[in-house]
């Protein structure tokens, strides 16, 4: 049977890669919704004003919308089928990703309702990453077997010696 913690990774990397490729496909193509395909474009147009070294780049905003929205659902991808080591790299990409959401978003002005899923999410991905990377506890691994008396004996040997009082 799974680990706790192995079914809490597998879900939390399920639900945010899903998430992401969902939001990922919204900044690429109009099809899910026109509405909120139109309010990514004058949001992100809104970012590249508020960053002139953008501009400077050449870095336009249908270019960089369409670069995070790419990489957004990539990485989703990624962390929904992919197993092992590529999900953390995923993982740290989009909590890089939604540090650069949030930047853009404070550099505008936008108010808190605007970002708060944003906030969100990064606190998902940050808690995801910590519980993935933590070492698995060996504490089980450590116990001494009741066959194997070498071991039995050299706990004998720490254990303190003398005369015990009871009463």
């Amino acid at each position: 049977m799974a680990s706790p913690r192995t079914v809490t990774v597998v879900a939390l990397s399920v639900a945010l890669g899903l998430f992401f490729v969902f939001m990922g496909t919204i900044k690429l193509t109009p099809r899910l919704s026109k509405d909120a395909y139109s309010e990514m474009k004058r949001a992100y147009k809104s970012y590249v004003r508020a960053l002139p070294l953008l501009k400077k780049m050449g870095i336009n905003s249908i270019l960089l919308r369409k670069s995070i929205g790419a990489l957004e659902v990539a990485c989703g991808i990624v962390m929904t089928l992919v197993p092992g080591r590529p999900k953390d790299v995923a993982n740290f990409f989009l909590l890089l990703l939604v540090l650069a959401v949030l930047f853009f978003h404070q550099l505008v002005g936008d108010p808190l309702k605007r970002y708060a899923h944003a906030l969100v999410f990064g606190i998902l991905l940050t808690c995801r990453l910590l519980i993935a990377r933590k070492p698995e506890d060996r504490s089980s691994e450590k116990k001494p077997s009741p066959g194997n008396a070498e071991e039995q004996s050299s706990l004998y040997e720490k254990a303190p010696q003398g005369k015990m009082k009871l009463s």
